[in-house]
């Protein structure tokens, strides 16, 4: 239903900033024709005027969603309410050169021949600090904000569970009833491995994979939750980060494979030879395809919602920007339509955790059973 409710209001907001497009637009192009009846330098001190106070919602979404230096929280005048972190760059021909990211001056100034230029991205510059010096290479390992949440949620992850682990070493919550964090964790845990790792994988081999499906679970869902706060990076919604889980699941899937499974995919049984190659190459492309999903699905999930919250919020100064009154009047309705759907990211970020874990448990159940078909349900509901 969320998924349905995100793809209807995606729509309906392309065909409402393409209405909002073309009266902006020509409002701006009649300003543009009065500046230039009233001189050129009159009309360049204007311009400037309206640059500044123009806005453009896909800079401001993408700057929102995108990597950075920096945790930035909120701007008021010329203050910017930032945590810097650590700039570590490496250049063959200047060395190694370390500082923090506030020397940059938000990307407006150049430190040590280097500054921010689009995209958040260091580059070398001349001595004037604007020409970029293409001949100088440069290697970023910089600390930026989605490497800092990413260490942040690994600390919180294995504080939580190993403070948690040792309450049960001495007792706590096995011949007692569970009390503070364990009463929280511990139905998540039961749910992951009575929900994902027992139906998908058997009642012999859930407990060998059960270590990688909750961590995998609890880091995703700790990162999709930081994400919510303002200020914070939304790493899930980062194609490099879902990558990376991406290719962890395939490793294990493809080592967790047998004869079975790979005999079923490279020379199908019971299927006819001329079939067989049509067959072959769609269940090798199925390989590739089921860790694919995993990065997509995570990925589009956890962007989409950031990016129609961030929309709802820019249509408040569009609507102002054309009438006053108008953006006064449409800001209640937007401020309760973002709040609804931030709701319902607190909701997609349990979901999507479960789903990657999921999916993952059922792919690794393919592998070492051959099929879907072969998985012995049967047997896990005798014992149960």
């Amino acid at each position: 239903m969320s998924g349905r409710l995100k793809s209807l209001l995606v729509a309906a907001f392309s065909v409402l900033f393409l209405s909002i497009g073309v009266p902006v637009l020509a409002q701006h192009e009649g300003h543009e024709q009065n500046h230039e009846q009233h001189g050129a330098e009159q009309g360049t001190g204007h311009e400037k005027g309206a640059e500044a106070t123009t806005l453009e919602p896909s800079k401001v979404i993408i700057e929102h969603v995108m990597d950075s230096h920096d945790f930035h929280f909120f701007t008021y005048h010329d203050f910017h309410a930032t945590i810097p972190l650590p700039v570590i760059i490496y250049s063959p021909q200047r060395g190694l050169d370390v500082f923090m990211s506030s020397k940059f001056q938000h990307g407006h100034e150049a430190y040590k021949g280097y500054r921010l230029a689009e995209g958040e991205n260091i580059v070398a510059v001349q001595a004037d600090g604007i020409t970029i010096d293409e001949s100088v290479k440069v290697y970023d390992f910089s600390m930026t904000k989605n490497v800092v949440q990413m260490i942040i949620a690994l600390i919180i992850l294995v504080w939580v569970m190993t403070s948690i682990a040792k309450r049960y070493s001495k007792g706590e919550g096995v011949i007692s009833a569970p009390t503070g964090m364990q009463n929280l964790i511990e139905p998540v845990i039961t749910f992951v491995r009575d929900e994902v790792a027992k139906p998908n994988l058997g009642p012999k081999k859930y407990f060998k994979y059960l270590p990688y499906l909750l961590t995998v679970f609890f880091f995703i869902l700790i990162n999709n939750l930081f994400g919510l706060l303002p200020g914070f990076a939304n790493v899930t919604g980062n194609m490099a980060f879902t990558l990376v889980l991406g290719v962890i699941s395939f490793i294990v899937i493809i080592f967790s494979s047998n004869s079975h499974y790979w005999g079923h995919i490279l020379w199908p049984p019971g299927v006819p030879l001329p079939i067989k190659f049509i067959l072959i190459p769609v269940e090798l492309m199925g390989v590739f395809t089921k860790p694919f999903a995993l990065i997509v699905r995570l990925f589009a999930n956890m962007i989409a919602g950031h990016i129609i919250i961030l929309s709802f919020v820019c249509l408040i100064f569009i609507f102002g920007a054309m009438n006053t009154a108008l953006g006064w009047g449409t800001s209640p309705f937007f401020i309760l339509l973002a709040v609804f759907i931030y709701l319902i990211e607190v909701l997609v970020a349990f979901i999507q955790a479960f789903i990657f874990a999921n999916l993952t448990a059922v792919f690794i159940g393919q592998a070492f059973e051959g099929s879907h078909d072969d998985v012995d349900h049967h047997e896990d509901a005798v014992i149960l």
